[in-house]
């Protein structure tokens, strides 16, 4: 078909359909380089997800065809990052897309945050994630007529996101409105271990006839972009956001710097090549101010193949100088040149080889969640494995969702995957946390508290929120931080990071806690008017989340206090603050029921009047874009775990009885409208016993961005959703818990999933578990003997395996979830009372 593109019916699905004959038989010869590509897809042997453009494999995500109308989810799925830079899985010609991204970590423009009336400690301003030169862009001309997938025939077309590569392949054959035909492929990478490169290897050869072929390979800086939304103050303070000040053309490559307009960050992109043809080619290169371009030109014939291997380095500062930005970024590529194409996958593949043999988790029995756990993963090591001192957004670099913030997610749903399977990268992002302290002091200070007060949102350590009762008040995130120091320093005995870095995090935001809190005539400690991780709940009195955690805080501050006093001296730490902590940590306020017998979320919440489900619609959820929040605030509706978040994060607090009754109260009035969710409920549900519901839950977290659940992928992928699948697995399923050098597993599996095998790091020790409906098998693959708990039972874990029988699970009725909100049943046998 020409001028156009073939689709199915009442779809933008580019067709496949080849109807030469003589052209099936030449694509059949160019075609025996299959292997990559993958021939069992091609057979038709591979399941697809419903309702999704995804195949479902182990250790790969597949496209087979090339459907526009879920063209932003794919770049969203497809992206490739290395914690410092991330590139959309855009086409590698840029056009059709849905939305262009190439970010570097923290490199934001600032926009205003008006109000219709002013307040005090309103913040002004607010940070938003750009995209920065995009140097992904390498275009095709088949004598004279751009390559562009609407237009021609689109035979073939097929992206594979391989998980144990670290690496994006493109297969393409496709035929131009004048009837020329060409098969393109490409492999995109972001480098695992040159932090500040990226590259790309495009192959294109002509079938049937000598072709003239033009490739075009760019740079380019204000590329025009979707609009942002309805707020045109969004969209000016990211049009064109970057003003040149430097470009380049040398040689096979462009250097270009630019300078963000209004927060001043410099940001330097350059590229290179290496040309291989078996023809003579002509090569130009040329710069403009927003554009770098080298163009090849050659002629070929049928089975000969052009390759081009491209190098793009960036490199960014608040400080540095243009010199030294440019000289970065020209040592970046000569190192990567050096390195070569083939030494940049080896690389690549050896840094995932030895991730995945300490982090795999194995499922049998649910290949969608096998594969679905297994990309969870990948991302979440994407999204820290160079991040170096940086912070990790709820989007990771794969989209501009929530503008690129960092929030609380970070340090309570991906650090303690990261904890357990990559610890550096964990304590970089706490770094980056001790970082900005000042400005979370100078936050607190603003408020009137003494301390830290760490932003609900942020790119940089600024508050940039503007003012929301769910999120201003949500002061829990200053307990997040510091659950996640502990975390980490139980988890790997740092103590040069306790010293340096855990000890000052926990010292000031124990100091807020002592000072955000207060006695009340009965000598309990309470926490009133603030917000835990329920949203549909604001200025609250001693949410039970909230008062748990900064429990956990003041007592941690005042134990790493007394282990390093002379640290704590520099602090100015004094024995009568440690002790005000510890006084305040033993008479923290819990509230409960006693009526009902059940933990409120917050003191009162159990009084409200429950929300009307019956009366509330399918289309009315999420209930934030259907409802006022004040009448959200008044009911008993609850948007994402937060007592039974308390439940998994401070265990030791509820006795098991509590738990069974405290999950089945909240269960019926727990919506999910977040995606921070079901990880956490799936861990409950296994614990106590609801192994068919966790099973639920368990897909529903790892399932969110491959199934598009929230219909938002388009804007990048949930990081902590996606970290919330390994939870459910691990804690869930493998009923992990680690707390004060003490390691415990409680394995459990529901009927469809008949073997699970993960891998934890812990104390120097890398430890396999593999469960099995009848027992659980526990390994020690590195380290000295140590010794961990199995459903209650201690035992010392040394060179030889060690086998326990699994106890059966304790039988409750399967509680409901809100009418219409229950999650997809994964298993083929439900609990008994279901």
């Amino acid at each position: 078909m020409r001028d156009g593109w073939a689709k199915d019916a009442g779809s933008n699905t580019v067709s496949n359909t080849v109807s030469n004959t003589a052209l099936d038989a030449a694509l059949d010869a160019a075609s025996t380089d299959t292997a990559r590509s993958g021939d069992a897809a091609a057979r038709g042997e591979i399941r697809r997800h419903p309702g999704s453009p995804f195949t479902v494999e182990p250790w790969c995500v597949r496209e087979t065809e090339l459907d526009l109308n879920t063209l932003a989810q794919s770049e969203s799925v497809f992206a490739l990052s290395n914690g410092h830079i991330g590139l959309r899985g855009n086409l590698d010609e840029g056009d059709p897309h849905g939305l262009p991204g190439t970010y570097l970590n923290s490199v934001y423009e600032i926009r205003p945050l008006p109000y219709a009336e002013a307040g005090y400690g309103y913040p002004e301003s607010g940070q938003t994630i750009i995209n920065v030169t995009n140097g992904k862009l390498i275009r095709l001309l088949v004598d004279d007529e751009p390559l562009d997938v609407r237009y021609g025939t689109l035979h073939s077309h097929e992206r594979v996101l391989d998980m144990r590569a670290g690496t994006l392949f493109r297969d393409m054959t496709w035929t131009s409105p004048a009837d020329d035909t060409v098969r393109v492929r490409s492999t995109r990478l972001v480098s695992l271990t040159q932090r500040a490169v990226a590259a790309i290897c495009y192959e294109v050869e002509p079938i049937g006839k000598p072709l003239r072929l033009v490739v075009q390979s760019a740079l380019v800086a204000n590329e025009s972009l979707p609009q942002p939304g309805k707020d045109p103050r969004v969209a000016a303070a990211l049009e064109s956001p970057l003003v040149c000040e430097e470009h380049v053309a040398r040689r096979a490559g462009v250097i270009m710097v630019h300078r963000t307009k209004v927060s001043g960050l410099r940001v330097a992109a350059g590229m290179d090549h290496v040309i291989d043809s078996p023809a003579p080619t002509a090569v130009e290169v040329e710069s403009t101010e927003d554009v770098g371009r080298v163009t090849i030109a050659c002629v070929l014939r049928p089975g000969e193949r052009l390759r081009l291997v491209k190098f793009v380095a960036y490199g960014w500062s608040s400080q540095r100088s243009r010199p030294a930005l440019h000289d970065q970024v020209v040592a970046a590529l000569a190192g990567a040149k050096r390195t070569g194409w083939e030494g940049l996958l080896a690389e690549q593949r050896a840094f995932l080889d030895e991730f995945w043999a300490g982090a795999d988790v194995e499922i049998e029995g649910d290949d969608e969640v096998q594969q679905a756990v297994r990309f969870g993963l990948f991302h979440i090591l994407q999204a820290g494995a160079r991040a170096e001192r940086r912070p990790i957004a709820a989007k990771g670099l794969t989209g501009t969702g929530y503008d690129g913030h960092t929030f609380w997610d970070t340090e309570s749903f991906v650090l303690p995957v990261l904890t357990y399977t990559r610890p550096s990268a964990a304590a970089d992002v706490l770094r980056w946390r001790q970082m900005t302290l000042p400005l979370a002091a100078e936050r607190a200070r603003q408020l009137g508290l003494p301390g830290a007060a760490f932003p609900w949102r942020t790119i940089r350590g600024q508050e940039c929120s503007g003012y929301w009762p769910a999120g201003t008040a949500a002061f829990h995130i200053g307990a997040d931080i510091a659950d996640a120091v502990l975390r980490y320093v139980d988890a790997t005995e740092d103590v040069r990071f306790e010293r340096e870095t855990g000890l000052e995090l926990l010292v000031q935001t124990a100091r807020l806690w002592r000072g955000l809190g207060h006695y009340d005539a009965q000598g309990r400690f309470r926490i009133d008017g603030v917000t835990g991780p329920d949203e549909y709940s604001a200025l609250a009195d001693n949410n039970v989340y909230t008062n748990l955690m900064a429990q956990r805080n003041l007592r941690g501050a005042a134990d790493v206090a007394e282990r390093h006093p002379d640290v704590a001296a520099d602090l100015d730490v004094t024995p009568t603050e440690i002790e005000s902590w510890r006084q305040a940590a033993d008479s923290m306020y819990i509230p409960y029921d006693e009526l009902r017998q059940v933990h409120p979320q917050s003191e009162g919440f159990t009084d409200h009047a429950v929300w009307d489900f019956e009366q509330t619609k399918p289309d009315q959820y999420p209930l934030l874009l259907n409802f006022p929040y004040f009448d959200l605030y008044r009911k008993q509706v609850v948007k994402q775990a937060d007592l039974v978040l308390a439940m998994h994060v401070c265990g030791e607090a509820f006795t098991f009885e509590q738990k069974v009754r405290n999950f089945a109260y909240y269960e019926p009035i727990t919506v999910r409208d977040s995606s921070l969710s079901a990880g956490t409920q799936a861990v409950i549900a296994a614990e106590v016993g609801h192994l068919e519901l966790a099973h639920d839950y368990l897909g529903e977290a790892a399932l969110t961005d491959l199934h598009d659940l929230h219909r938002n992928t388009r804007d990048g992928l949930h990081m902590a959703s996606l970290a919330g699948g390994w939870i459910a697995a691990v804690q869930g399923f493998g009923g992990m818990r680690a707390s004060r050098g003490r390691l415990d597993f409680a394995p459990r599996l529901p009927s469809a999933i008949t073997r699970l095998a993960f891998r934890v790091r812990y104390r120097g020790r890398l430890i396999r578990v593999t469960v099995t409906p009848q027992e659980a098998v526990y390994e020690l693959v590195e380290g000295e003997p140590y010794e961990i708990g199995h459903h209650g039972e201690r035992f010392i874990l040394g060179p030889r395996e060690v086998r326990r029988p699994i106890p059966p699970a304790p039988h409750h009725p399967r509680p409901a979830q809100p009418p219409g909100r229950e999650p997809r049943r994964r298993g083929a046998v439900q609990e008994a009372g279901s």
